[in-house]
């Protein structure tokens, strides 16, 4: 019997900066996913994917502003962090069943004309449901990310990264993100960070996630990446880059997408002075410029 569990919402009173209404979607088995909703239900959709091992939190300089210009912004907690359900077991989470999960959130909820911003494994994750539910998404920004296919070996940080998070005694969320960014976060935010965590038997999903990264050849969500390339090399919608160039594993990834996404051949690619958790350090700043991208294409 798989075994589910919430952390109690005591641990998130009194966050910084995160006034936000809770709600909750069944995506499967009674397996809940928790998520953030501010805006009107009629309102231009903007879903904010958020990667490892951070939750909602991470968006909460973005939300208000981005609402505030009349979009409807939508930032899910994974299954596994923040306030949604979390499975002990790390055999429970896989690529395959990530995948699963959000696209039943974004069908349940019925989201349509989609401006996806994804950080992280937000786009691992993201950057494969532009490609199954196409017809779902508008615009794409991608910050920090990557789709890999096994085809290139991954940098030695992250392999030290991959090997931290299986043998690290502790697990620390709020340092991790800390060891993320160029600016020393406050005391109150890494607690924030740490607020899903109350304990190891919370931290199976964050514990496995870089395992799941396709880093063989012959690994099948590899190869499923490489069938999703396929057709962002024929991606022609609005795709745009926002990078932090202080990000020593993903150093040079947007460049790619750059190259070879014909949607991103035109657009005002920007990178900022932030490390890995750009929405961290440069939240208002990347909601402004998210917002002009939005504007600039939707005119064409």
């Amino acid at each position: 019997m798989k075994e589910i569990i919430r952390t109690p919402e005591s641990h998130f009173q009194n966050l910084p900066q995160y006034p936000f209404e809770s709600n909750y979607l069944e995506v499967e088995n009674g397996l809940h996913m928790h998520y953030v909703d501010q805006g009107n239900s009629n309102d231009p959709v903007i879903l904010l994917l958020h990667g490892e091992p951070s939750w909602s939190f991470l968006y909460r300089k973005m939300i208000p502003m981005l609402s505030e210009q009349g979009f409807r912004v939508i930032a899910p907690d994974l299954i596994g962090f923040g306030k949604s359900d979390k499975f002990t077991a790390t055999n429970d989470y896989s690529y395959e069943n990530h995948l699963r999960w959000i696209t039943q959130f974004i069908e349940k909820l019925d989201l349509n004309e989609i401006v996806l911003f994804c950080q992280d494994w937000g786009g691992l994750l993201g950057l494969r449901l532009i490609t199954t539910l196409n017809d779902r998404f508008n615009m794409v920004i991608a910050s920090n990310t990557f789709l890999p296919t096994g085809e290139f070996p991954m940098p030695e940080s992250f392999m030290q990264w991959r090997e931290f998070s299986q043998y690290s005694k502790e697990f620390d969320i709020g340092k991790i993100l800390d060891m993320g960014t160029l600016q020393k976060l406050p005391k109150e935010v890494i607690q924030a960070y740490n607020a899903p965590f109350p304990s190891e038997k919370y931290k199976a999903g964050a514990r496995i996630f870089p395992m799941l990264v396709p880093v063989e050849l012959d690994d099948p969500e590899a190869i499923n990446n490489r069938i999703a390339w396929k057709e962002l090399l024929k991606w022609e919608k609005p795709f745009l880059t926002i990078w932090g160039d202080g990000d020593p594993i993903m150093k040079g990834a947007d460049k790619i997408f750059q190259k070879y996404v014909p949607g991103a051949k035109g657009q005002e690619h920007s990178n900022l002075n932030a490390g890995h958790f750009i929405q961290e350090e440069k939240g208002e700043e990347l909601a402004g410029l998210v917002l002009a991208f939005i504007i600039k294409n939707a005119s064409q």
